[in-house]
């Protein structure tokens, strides 16, 4: 009984970092390639109805194909393609702030601030051993709420201060989220590192966006 207790738990450990180490592996290629569709998005001057296609061509492959492919070599192509979706859709948005007297500052402070925030949550996460499985329902309602209220805001309310209040509560919700994932992953509850991956990149990507519209927001004011 100590023979095999002794060499099962040391064997599950090793999983659990494989995962940990493969997903954030696999996140760093597709952040990279993410950059360099942005980078092509802005010189080729992307419209928003382009960037607006490129987003839901994103979700649909999410939605439709990660679910298939998640499991086999073919998952790694399937994030890399989300990732040139969504890195090609930010790149009005970042044309936009580009254009601004100190907009490249704005995109470098958002930049660091959602890269220190991941470091962060990761550093924690991995060594405080906690489960943050319980913030997942919490999450998943509070994304709903972000979203119908978003559709109001956009049709009904039309408010750039309701707005700038979505944009912090983005930064929180997916701050919430990545800690919980990565929990997840040291503590073997999340054993798939292409399904890791593309979750922990769509909380950096709407983090990011989230920061860079708050930074532009108090900018403008000043």
């Amino acid at each position: 009984m100590n023979s095999y207790q002794s060499t099962s738990i040391p064997a599950n450990f090793k999983v659990k970092n494989k995962v940990l180490s493969d997903t954030m592996r696999l996140l760093s290629f597709t952040l990279v390639f993410g950059g360099f569709s942005s980078w092509f998005s802005i010189i080729s001057g992307a419209s928003f109805t382009s960037a607006l296609i490129s987003s839901i061509a994103a979700i649909a492959i999410i939605w439709f194909v990660l679910p298939k492919t998640q499991n086999s070599a073919k998952g790694i192509w399937t994030a890399f393609a989300i990732a040139g979706l969504l890195g090609y859709s930010i790149g009005p948005m970042l044309n936009h702030y580009l254009s601004l007297p100190n907009g490249a500052n704005l995109v470098m402070q958002a930049l660091a601030g959602t890269g220190i925030s991941f470091f962060s949550i990761s550093f924690y996460a991995q060594n405080s051993k906690r489960d943050f499985s319980f913030l997942n329902g919490m999450i998943f309602f509070a994304i709903i709420g972000i979203i119908a209220l978003s559709i109001i805001n956009i049709f009904f309310i039309q408010s750039s201060g309701f707005s700038l209040l979505m944009s912090f509560a983005i930064v929180l919700i997916m701050g919430a989220y990545m800690l919980s994932q990565i929990s997840a992953i040291v503590n073997g509850g999340e054993t798939n590192y292409i399904a890791a991956t593309v979750g922990l990149y769509l909380a950096l990507h709407n983090m990011f966006a989230s920061l860079l519209h708050i930074l532009g927001f108090f900018s403008s004011d000043d």
